[in-house]
């Protein structure tokens, strides 16, 4: 098979053809981990984009499964430098081609994808559409046009196609949350439930009565795809139980919280995508470095006045990578502390500062439900 991909600004490439043929359009980005491929594909807060990876190599190690972030694939694409689709790593169950292929999505490689990253940090995210299969189809595709005609990733109910359709429990002895799924990974739930919280998930446009209804300790907000303003539901649910139970935040929780606070939010140039960004805390001056996964983010200048403190900052551009309200027991992230890929230097941090706050606010002491 052959691929053609197709940006907006007019570039055209081909390549070749790996997974599933068909012809897509979205956004694309890049991201800049060195391994993770089987999480990064799996993870909801894709959606809607073609996930190009800036690290050469990929498939090399297969795909086991026991890395999964979802059930699925959510990019709509994969784009790569070279493939390696003969992997012999003992975990592997099948190759990434095979994965693809069984889940419907295409894939191109043999690309200069150097070039798109440098263009895409200086142009920004673009729209895009690729066309994978047989010759004679794919030459005829007008894969620039095509991307021209997609639809602005605000535009688009992100959200309503990664949540959970009904809501479920996992049990716990600890105190309990109630988790607005917004696209949540599954390390974030393992993460939470390794500290014994009992945790009630929600679809992400859940009411404020299905919310009282699992008459929570505290509410969680997860990650996710697309605009945090199109999260209308989760905003509202904030803003009726701040100040009433401790109220967290991951990615898009962290940019959904901030709204609801007042703040406003803002769509970054190229996104941050990869496993290496580095966030200081601006209390103890550590630098760690993190996986993240967004293209939004909060406007530092609307924090002054509505009672947020921003606690900590991306070392690179400056752009707002935690908060908190200590008045109203409130506090976000905006990178993924679970990491999965990444490194795990804020898995603790994080959650064992939710636990703490948890279990001084609710009347279920931790592990003691």
């Amino acid at each position: 098979m052959i691929g053609v991909l197709g940006l907006e600004d007019g570039t055209r490439l081909e390549g070749r053809g790996f997974g599933s043929p068909g012809i897509i359009s979205g956004e694309i980005v890049f991201t800049t981990i060195m391994s993770g491929y089987e999480e990064a594909l799996t993870d909801p807060s894709y959606n809607g984009q073609l996930l190009m990876f800036t690290y050469p190599l990929q498939g090399n190690y297969g795909v086991s499964g026991d890395n999964f972030q979802s059930e699925r694939i959510w990019p709509r694409a994969m784009v790569c430098k070279e493939i390696w689709d003969s992997p012999r790593h003992y975990r592997s169950a099948m190759s990434v081609g095979r994965f693809l292929e069984d889940q419907g999505t295409p894939g191109i490689y043999g690309i200069d994808t150097r070039m798109l990253t440098i263009k895409i940090r200086e142009l920004g995210a673009m729209r895009a559409a690729l066309a994978v299969g047989d010759e004679s189809r794919v030459l005829k595709a007008d894969v620039v046009q095509m991307a021209r005609d997609q639809p602005s990733i605000s535009s688009i109910d992100l959200l309503s196609e990664v949540t959970c359709k009904r809501p479920y429990h996992i049990a716990g002895t600890g105190p309990r949350l109630t988790m607005i799924d917004l696209g949540i990974k599954k390390h974030i739930l393992k993460s939470l439930s390794a500290r014994g919280f009992d945790i009630h998930v929600l679809p992400a446009h859940s009411p404020i009565s299905d919310i009282e209804a699992t008459r929570p300790d505290g509410l969680f907000l997860s990650n996710g795809p697309g605009d945090p303003e199109r999260a209308t539901k989760a905003i509202e649910a904030v803003r009726h139980f701040a100040g009433e139970m401790p109220i967290f935040g991951i990615c898009l929780g962290h940019q959904i919280i901030s709204l609801a606070m007042g703040c406003r939010t803002f769509k970054l140039k190229f996104g941050h995508h990869g496993g290496n960004q580095p966030v200081k805390d601006l209390e103890s001056g550590i630098v760690y470095i993190t996986s993240q996964n967004h293209n939004f983010a909060v406007v530092p200048e609307s924090v002054e006045g509505t009672g947020i403190e921003i606690t900590q900052k991306n070392a690179n551009d400056g752009t707002v990578e935690g908060m908190r309200n200590r008045d109203l027991d409130m506090l976000a992230v905006q990178y993924h502390p679970e990491a999965h890929p990444g490194p795990l230097c804020t898995e603790d941090p994080f959650f064992g500062e939710v636990l703490q706050i948890m279990s001084s606010r609710c009347k279920v002491p931790a592990g003691g439900r």
